[in-house]
């Protein structure tokens, strides 16, 4: 057999188990405020222009197979800043969105708030209705998990992943009525608050915390035992030993759970290389354990974050090469199954400014613009994550003009291999030395 016969060969084994044998990947974005921005006229069109009708359809023809929504206990009683920077998700909201994600063949990622307001490092407190309940919050969080579970079943919007809380490092539900009065600071839900000590992480209410955890993955795992629980922090990219001491703890009081999730916004954590290095320890320090990355994003127009963490351009190309350099990175981790872009959907084009406004400032890192309307190339980059998790899409597709480099595993390289072994390039085997 003929050494160029023999290559061909290997490709095609190569591929055939490489299809059966790596995780399935997903890649999408958090789209809450869709319906807000549709009611009230925003207009969408392609990159060319081209109007679109139907922007669940549209994303999933760019290779998005997965979709976020987060979920608020009452936002109706939510300051009035909350509700103007997004915050609207109650429960009938979510059940029809839940619904038509469902309905145009994407995943549905539930994100659950356990709060009237954003739920963050720095906020998580408890909804006002709860709070003659801090007593046995663990039966409440049970209960009200259950209950929202099955009217998105009973809707046609089960669940395929379930956040158990949102970016919970720190933990979740603080504060408590003791002595009949509201106490901000009694830490009754578990975690630290990120301006505390964080020496005193090791002892700061974990029980409370972990039970809070069980109560809500027992309801998820009866309800929806079919979606996969994730676990949401976001140290990764800043302060990775914190977050690996977090799921560290969370092992050790027995939290079932399925996925490890994590946010990251270069204009706040850093650099890619922080992500890059924050997964390697999660990687070996949990190897049973898939992990997401379920909020990111970079700007395209206009300072977003930190002034000194703007490492890309503020303009189209800037926001690609970021997206290219994230997908690129994050396809070398074969733990990490999944993408999701934060606020994907903000566009204010079209709209009424002084009327119909649906946030008080744009939100200038979407994969929209806000004023032409038109899809930005960053939206297109994407769909890599899934073709090229594997390598397997780019190496049945590439031209000999394609200078990319495979392992035999088929992970795509971030360039040359600096290393000896056998590769893939151009569709061929490459031996180095």
């Amino acid at each position: 057999m003929d050494m160029k016969r023999f290559g061909l060969l290997l490709v095609s084994a190569l591929l055939l188990g490489l299809a059966s044998t790596h995780a399935q990947k997903y890649v999408g974005g958090d789209i809450s405020l869709l319906p807000t921005y549709e009611e009230h006229g925003a207009l969408y069109q392609d990159k060319d222009g081209k109007p679109i009708s139907d922007v669940l359809t549209f994303l999933k023809e760019q290779g998005l197979n997965a979709m976020r929504v987060r979920l608020f206990v009452d936002p109706s009683l939510a300051s009035d800043e909350a509700k103007e920077q997004g915050v609207c998700q109650d429960l009938e909201y979510v059940k029809a969105l839940g619904k038509r994600i469902k309905d145009a063949g994407l995943q549905f990622m539930l994100d659950f708030h356990y709060s009237d307001t954003w739920a963050d490092p720095s906020h998580q407190y408890f909804p006002e209705s709860w709070l003659i309940w801090s007593w046995a919050p663990q039966q409440t969080v049970y209960n009200y998990t259950k209950d929202c579970l099955e009217q998105l079943v009973a809707a046609g919007a089960t669940p395929d992943f379930i956040q158990t809380g949102n970016e919970i490092s720190f933990g979740m539900l603080w504060g408590a009525v003791l002595n009949g009065q509201y106490e901000e600071d009694e830490q009754l839900g578990g975690g630290l608050k990120p301006n505390d000590n964080w020496s005193d992480y090791e002892d700061y209410h974990w029980d409370n915390f972990s039970e809070m955890l069980k109560s809500a993955v027992l309801a998820c795992r009866e309800v929806c035992p079919d979606a996969k629980i994730i676990i949401h922090t976001e140290q990764c990219a800043n302060n990775p030993t914190l977050d690996v001491a977090f799921f560290k703890h969370i092992e050790k009081y027995e939290v079932d759970y399925d996925i490890i999730g994590t946010s990251y916004y270069p204009y706040y954590k850093g650099p890619i290389s922080n992500l890059d290095k924050g997964l390697k320890k999660l990687e070996s320090n949990f190897p049973d354990k898939q992990i997401m990355v379920v909020e990111t994003g970079c700007g395209y127009h206009y300072e977003v974050g930190d002034k000194d963490k703007q490492y890309y351009a503020l303009t189209y190309e800037g926001q690609r090469q970021f997206t290219e350099e994230l997908v690129t990175t994050l396809n070398e981790h074969p733990k990490v199954t999944g993408l999701f872009w934060w606020f994907l959907e903000a566009n204010e084009y079209g709209l009424d400014w002084a009327t119909k406004r649906v946030t008080r400032n744009w939100y200038n890192a979407s994969l929209f613009d806000n004023e032409t309307g038109c899809a930005l190339p960053a939206l297109y980059e994407l769909k890599n994550f899934t073709n090229g998790g594997t390598g397997i899409q780019d190496i049945r597709t590439a031209e000999k003009k394609t200078d990319s480099w495979y392992n035999l595993d088929g992970r795509r390289l971030s360039g040359a291999p600096n290393q000896k072994g056998i590769y893939i390039n151009h569709k061929k085997k490459k031996i180095v030395r």
